[in-house]
């Protein structure tokens, strides 16, 4: 099993037996996904599905710090399964926060790996925001929910078996409905082909009159928020990866040695801060830091794991370019980073240090 029995971290050779699988499997991944590669199975029975999920639901319930640990080493073998256990690890999160039933329903289930659901709530924090409508809009009639316009984004859309999505209400209420992908009214646009990480699946869902199953009324009236830690987890991850292929070009060639080194500290640096968030988070009882804290620390991975990237690119010389080699898919999977989940402090900061400004003009 991957985590201790307090939960609390995960241990270290389950971890890295993960890791090491899922990279094997991240070039059939990259391309069929990893329902369909085997990467999704391989989680499962690793048993990590099941820390995601609280205790009373399921599962094991496992600390922040140890479920962003364990997003670090999926994500250093296999960014596109980690992207997807992200978007699933979300959507449990917020069927949690649902009935008694709809938990007893639907968690034990997914903790087993038996369902597998999905999210989709882009059009609440950084997606079609400027639209003078809402991108996808609840109405009541006679009771019953009906759902109609666009989620933007879905990943694993055509391979899951409920999508967990948000909608507006006519007076501006942010309501989360569950939603069974093979309802009536619903349409799964094809894949979309992206720069990279297309093995994800990621396509829009068009609805038009669609009947959720569930609606979910949050606890809080304040909206999701783009640029959780998960995300910054996933940029420290990918990091390593690329730190592994400077590794491997450093046997041949020891002056990189200290290059990966250097990578391999920094990461561990912002590792150590991811953690630190996370534990506060817990002990106080409070959003995880303060937002300027949080959106620091995203910055500093999205750098840091755009430049590992191009390291390993460099070190791995013409080989590196060709399509298909680690370090050419490492570069193009750090530019997820620039444009996931990204909140526009993060945005703004990341685009004045590639201009090498010190602050916006």
């Amino acid at each position: 099993m991957i985590f201790t029995q307090n939960a609390r971290q995960p241990f270290s050779a389950p971890l890295e037996s993960l890791r090491t699988a899922l990279a094997d499997l991240a070039d059939a991944t990259n391309h069929a996904g990893p329902w369909h590669s085997g990467a999704f199975r391989t989680v499962v029975e690793s048993g990590l599905l099941a820390g995601f999920i609280g205790s009373d639901d399921g599962g094991l319930g496992a600390s922040e710090a140890a479920l962003l640990s364990a997003l670090e080493g999926v994500a250093a073998g296999c960014l596109t399964t980690a992207l997807v256990l992200t978007q699933w690890a979300s959507a449990c999160r917020i069927i949690a926060t649902g009935s008694a039933e709809l938990r007893a329903r639907m968690l034990p289930a997914l903790a087993s790996g038996q369902q597998t659901t999905t999210v989709g709530v882009a059009q609440l924090t950084t997606s079609r925001r400027h639209l003078a409508g809402p991108a996808l809009q609840a109405s009541a009639l006679d009771g019953t929910w009906r759902l109609d316009g666009t989620c933007p984004w879905v990943t694993g859309a055509d391979s899951s078996d409920s999508l967990v999505t948000g909608a507006l209400t006519a007076a501006g209420e942010a309501l989360f409905f569950v939603v069974p992908t093979a309802a009536a009214g619903l349409v799964i646009s094809p894949p979309m082909r992206m720069l990279a990480l297309s093995g994800s699946r990621t396509a829009s869902i068009r609805f038009s009159a669609v009947e959720p199953a569930a609606v979910i009324v949050p606890h809080a009236h304040t909206p999701p928020r783009a640029g959780g830690l998960a995300t910054t987890a996933l940029a420290i991850g990918a990091t390593r990866g690329s730190v592994a292929i400077l590794d491997r070009e450093a046997k041949g060639r020891p002056a990189i040695g200290p290059v990966a080194q250097g990578f391999r500290d920094e990461a561990a640096a912002l590792a150590a801060r991811l953690a630190a968030l996370a534990n506060r988070a817990e002990s106080d009882h409070e959003d995880p830091s303060a937002p300027a804290d949080r959106d620091g620390l995203r910055t500093a991975a999205n750098g840091l794991v755009v430049r590992a990237a191009q390291a390993a690119l460099t070190a791995s010389k013409g080989a590196g370019f060709i399509a298909g080699h680690p370090a050419e898919r490492a570069v193009r999977e750090a530019m997820l980073f620039l444009v996931w989940s990204c909140p526009q402090q993060v945005a703004t900061a990341m685009l004045c240090e590639l201009a090498h400004l010190d602050s916006p003009p």
